[in-house]
């Protein structure tokens, strides 16, 4: 299961790059860190590329649902962003570059049904995250294999994980397994444990007793 995530590089490479980075705007009470952590609830599960799949279900356009293998993955459209990763404890890693696949090209192959307004993405163990369908979507939204141009590593979400810069890095979940399309809202494992449903940075949208009507379903 991930935990508030850094979603940072090997701590190395990631901290002189951190230290050498241009000064850049940050959200709220965000900070650029000398040093990065990974943080993950759970142990890092091990990769069997024989037997590993991802299934696509719930709310899809067919009304089926998909089991797409490793090979299959590796056949998806692919892409590259450059975005700052912000951690809801507070630091960002300005400029990470992240490969892997895009969620364009994923959509167009398995689209989801009109009614579809939220995406529950599910992890090794049982993890989840929601995320509303537009931040899904969104241009610098992919499902990564690669960080800095080498593949991620076991601690880093290896094979896959999900990349959503617009939100903190909890929404960007590790070790991706499912994505279930939903047309209905319903919160994943931090969310049902105090974080923010939205979870923006710029908005600080931290914890769930700052939401406001409309930004989450009842605890």
């Amino acid at each position: 299961m991930t935990q508030p995530d850094t979603g940072a590089r090997n701590s190395g490479d990631q901290a002189r790059s951190a230290e050498s980075a241009p000064a850049c705007p940050l959200p709220p009470g965000q900070y650029i860190p000398r040093t990065l952590p990974v943080l993950h609830y759970g142990p890092v599960p091990a990769f069997h590329p024989d037997t590993w799949d991802l299934r696509i279900l719930g709310a899809t356009a067919s009304g089926d649902e998909s089991l797409l293998s490793w090979q299959d993955v590796e056949r998806l459209p692919g892409c590259e962003v450059t975005a700052d990763f912000h951690c809801v404890t507070k630091f960002t890693v300005p400029a990470v570059r992240w490969s892997g696949i895009s969620v364009a090209g994923l959509l167009r192959l398995y689209p989801p049904a009109a009614a579809v307004t939220h995406v529950m993405i599910w992890a090794e163990y049982g993890y989840s995250a929601n995320i509303r369908i537009s931040d899904f979507v969104a241009e610098d939204t992919l499902l990564a294999t690669h960080r800095g141009g080498e593949p991620l590593s076991p601690e880093h979400g290896y094979p896959l994980r999900l990349v959503v810069p617009s939100l903190y890095a909890w929404k960007s979940v590790k070790w991706v397994r499912a994505i279930e399309y939903m047309t209905m809202d319903r919160r994943g494992f931090w969310e049902e444990r105090g974080y923010h449903n939205t979870a923006d940075p710029w908005r600080e949208q931290r914890y769930s007793y700052q939401e406001v009507d409309g930004e989450g379903p009842p605890l």
